[in-house]
């Protein structure tokens, strides 16, 4: 009963005007993709030069070197309740341009409909369905380089598929934009999601019977209408030490969110300004080993007392790269949240060259 509770309260929203702008709107999508990223806490917009890209800064797929990269990616959160895939080709278009194409999905299935539990006054278990809540993400994406030295320029285009059950979903349009920017050893981005504002369109099928059902059980009949996403903006800088006379490397990164879609319960928290900073930083040894470690999602928490105290969530991660193989795992949101909290992601990646 919980379940199918929460999950009507995130997925089957009552549009009653036409178009609304909901706070944490396609939140599926800002979860974050690839272990190698969770493994510091979602720090990478800078750093990131691998099909991943697509994901956290499409600019960042022009940096590629390989014809082909593959990758894949599966994880389960609040305790295997949903699931979370992700899967992206990208392409070498020339020395200069790069596409790629990705799919995301989250989805929490066997949800029991329990509209039909009450038959003349008794409760009937038999009559008990199930169905499921997902959320589908295809995005295309295209990165080049430009005629000024060290800048990259990147883009997506979105396609939003919402679906709870047979009782509804809505389709959905977005357009992302990115920069990157290298200037001696340093590196900076820029990354503007739904910068036009994405939408999704809700439509409703409900029987009649359903209609009746909702209305006796004291419950309101959704309508349509259309949900906006407003921009989020992402600020990155990041650079790379060589370790003198040794085979190890350093990379730190420090990443800033900046929302639009009204005050949120982050660092930095107000009508106007909404800022949530994450940190993240990378282990290399010989490009072939690798450690992560990363801190984000910053919160006021206020406890019995009344008191305020910084909350936030860590990750940590390894990697290994195996020839053209990557193989990355990274645990994340384990330690401030108990074992409902943790998360397992494993991706791999895999690079593909045509012969010389």
């Amino acid at each position: 009963m919980k379940k199918i509770g929460l999950v009507l309260f995130l997925f089957g929203l009552n549009l009653n005007s036409w178009a609304q702008i909901l706070k944490y709107s396609n939140e599926f999508l800002n979860i974050g993709v690839g272990a190698r990223a969770m493994g510091m806490a979602g720090s990478v917009v800078s750093s990131t030069d691998d099909v991943t890209s697509s994901y956290w800064n499409p600019a960042g797929l022009a940096r590629i070197e390989d014809n082909i990269q593959i990758a894949a990616m599966h994880t389960e959160q609040f305790a295997g309740i949903a699931n979370h895939d992700y899967g992206s080709i990208s392409f070498k278009l020339s020395e200069k341009s790069a596409a790629a194409l990705s799919f995301i999905r989250l989805g929490v299935d066997g949800i029991p409909n329990t509209l039909y539990l009450m038959q003349d006054g008794q409760i009937n278990h038999s009559l008990i369905r199930s169905f499921s809540a997902v959320d589908y993400a295809f995005v295309g994406s295209y990165a080049t380089q430009t005629k000024i030295e060290g800048l990259d320029l990147g883009g997506n285009v979105k396609i939003i598929r919402r679906v709870v059950g047979e009782f509804g979903g809505a389709w959905g349009f977005g357009i992302d934009l990115s920069a990157n920017y290298k200037r001696n050893d340093w590196q900076y981005a820029f990354v503007a999601r739904d910068v036009t504002t994405t939408f999704n369109a809700w439509s409703y099928q409900m029987s009649e019977a359903d209609k009746k059902q909702l209305l006796a059980t004291g419950n309101n009949i959704p309508k349509g209408g259309l949900e906006l996403t407003m921009p989020r903006f992402t600020f990155g800088v990041s650079r790379k030490f060589q370790i003198k006379k040794s085979k190890f490397t350093l990379l730190p990164e420090v990443n800033l969110d900046y929302t639009t879609d009204g005050q949120r319960n982050v660092l930095i928290s107000s009508k106007y300004v909404n800022l949530d900073p994450r940190v993240g930083v990378e282990l290399g040894y010989n490009n072939l080993v690798f450690l992560r470690g990363g801190y984000g999602t910053l919160q006021r928490v206020t406890d019995f007392n009344g008191a305020q105290s910084i909350n936030g969530m860590p990750s940590i991660g390894l990697g290994i790269k195996l020839n053209k193989l990557a193989i990355d795992y990274a645990l994340s949101n384990a330690f401030n949240q108990g074992l409902i909290g943790m998360s397992n992601v494993v991706s791999l990646r895999l690079s593909i060259n045509r012969k010389s």
